[in-house]
């Protein structure tokens, strides 16, 4: 942890090193009682409180918590950016790169289950549009910059398509309405 911000009179927001001590210090977090909202981003942690202002710190003796579940999500690779993509990362198969990885989510954001998927390869690292889509279908499998994602909705998006799925990543209805939450893994499978 490197530093604590004020998030108004009851909260705060933790930044932290990595993703991975942002994933471990949320979990910690929310195992604890005192805390109204845990809510981690790629290095941060916002929390939110009611009366005084409980712990924020890892404690040494907590150890790593367990790993998310592991979600395959079928994809079929015929997205319109799929030649630009593999034009900038200057591989041929897009797909097999992408495919080889397992991703971590490393956060929600953006809209309700869009989860942000670290750990692909980094020649898959390729900026945003330059212009962003006025419409993106739900279920577009898209990356920019470091992160790979599954649009949930149709929603504006400067994210490179590189094709789609047919899997429901939000659903209102179900118990947990995000299939994806932080710490979750995700394979993406051909198909």
């Amino acid at each position: 942890m490197t530093r604590v911000l004020p998030a108004g009179d009851q909260g705060a927001l933790v930044e932290c090193d990595d993703n991975a001590t942002a994933l471990r210090l949320a979990a910690s977090l929310s195992r604890r009682s005192g805390f109204v909202d845990v809510v981690p981003g790629h290095r941060t942690v916002l929390v939110t409180w009611e009366g005084e202002r409980p712990p924020l710190e890892l404690e040494e003796s907590e150890v790593e918590p367990p790993p998310g579940k592991l979600v395959d999500v079928p994809v079929v690779y015929d997205g319109p950016d799929l030649a630009e993509v593999a034009r900038l990362a200057g591989v041929d198969d897009v797909a097999t790169l992408h495919t080889a990885a397992e991703y971590t989510v490393a956060f929600i954001g953006f809209a309700p289950g869009f989860a942000y998927l670290l750990g692909g390869d980094e020649r898959l690292a390729v900026p945003r549009l330059d212009t962003p889509r006025e419409r993106v279908p739900a279920g577009s499998v898209a990356v920019a910059g470091p992160y790979s994602a599954v649009y949930p909705r149709a929603s504006p998006g400067g994210w490179r398509l590189l094709g789609r799925t047919d899997l429901t990543l939000f659903d209102a209805t179900r118990d947990a309405p995000a299939l994806l939450e932080p710490g979750d893994r995700v394979r993406f499978v051909a198909c």
